[in-house]
C-alpha cells in the first residue's frame, strides 16, 4: 500500500466512531506563520525557519493547533473530509494533510507536541538530545538527515556525525564543525551510520520512506508528531508545546 494511503487508512480507523469525516462543520484551516510566531527570539539566528528556507503551516481544528515545516507557503480552509480527499502530489498538499492529523490528534488526546518550541527552548532540546542518545545508544555513529544547527552541533561534540541537507547553500560547507552533504548521498550516510536521525519534514516532502532501513530511527520535531503516532515511529521534541 502507498505510504501515504495506510496513513490514511489508520486514521480513518482511529477517528471513525468519533463520526468527524461526515460533518460539514469539521472545518480545518490552516494558515502559514512568520518565523516571530513560530520560534520567537532563540539563541541563535541559522536556523532554516529564521533563513527563509521553510516555513511553518499550522492547521486548527476546534481550537486544537497542529503544524508542519514545508518550503510551500500557503493558506487552506476545508472540511476534514476534503483534505483526506485531497491528491498528495506537492509539498503543500502534505504540509496541510500532515498538520491536519496533528491538529485533529492533539484535538483528541491522541498526542501532545504539536506545536514548535520557541526562544530558548530549541537550545535545552539540542542539549537534551546527546544525552538521550548516550542513554539509548552509548557511542553510535549518527546519519543526521536535515540540517538543524543546535542540534548537529550538540552531537558533534559527543559523537561521529554525518549530516545530509537539501539545502545547496549548505552542501560542501562546514557548519557547527561537521562538513554538510548532498542528499544524493544520503544511502551511504545511512550505511555507515549505526541509527538515524531525520527531520520529520520527510514525511512532506516524501523522502521518508528512502530512511526505512534495518537500523533504529529518530524522527526530530512536531512535523512528524500525528505520523509517528499512527505509524509506530520514535519522535524526539523534548520541548515541544
Amino acid at each position: 500500500m502507498d505510504f501515504y494511503n495506510d496513513i490514511k487508512e489508520r486514521f480513518f480507523n482511529l477517528i471513525k466512531e468519533k463520526d468527524l469525516m461526515s460533518s460539514k462543520v469539521e472545518v480545518v484551516s490552516a494558515r502559514t506563520l512568520t518565523s516571530q510566531e513560530v520560534i520567537g527570539k532563540p539563541e541563535r539566528d541559522d536556523f532554516p525557519l529564521l533563513k527563509g528556507k521553510e516555513v511553518m503551516l499550522q492547521a486548527n481544528f476546534k481550537g486544537s493547533l497542529g503544524q508542519a515545516f514545508t518550503d510551500m507557503p500557503g493558506n487552506y480552509s476545508g472540511t476534514l473530509r476534503e483534505v483526506f480527499e485531497m491528491p498528495l502530489t506537492n509539498n503543500f498538499q502534505r504540509a496541510i494533510f500532515t498538520a491536519s492529523i496533528n491538529a485533529v490528534l492533539r484535538h483528541l488526546n491522541f498526542i501532545s507536541k504539536t506545536v514548535h518550541c520557541r526562544d530558548k527552548e530549541p537550545g535545552e532540546c539540542a542539549a537534551h538530545l546527546a544525552d538521550y542518545i548516550k542513554e539509548r545508544f552509548g557511542q553510535p555513529r549518527i546519519a543526521f538527515v536535515g540540517m538543524q544547527p543546535a542540534m548537529v552541533e550538540a552531537l558533534s561534540t559527543h559523537f561521529k556525525i554525518r549530516v545530509a541537507d537539501l539545502d545547496p547553500d549548505n552542501i560542501g560547507r562546514k557548519k557547527c564543525g561537521v562538513i554538510i552533504e548532498d542528499v544524493s548521498l544520503t544511502k551511504e550516510i545511512l550505511s555507515w551510520a549505526d541509527i538515524v536521525l531525520a527531520t520529520g519534514t520527510t514525511v512532506v516532502n516524501n523522502t521518508l520512506t528512502s530512511l526505512l532501513i534495518e537500523k533504529p530511527i529518530i524522527f526530530y520535531g512536531v512535523t512528524i508528531a500525528g505520523v509517528a503516532y499512527l505509524k509506530g515511529y520514535e519522535q524526539y521534541c523534548f520541548c515541544g508545546h
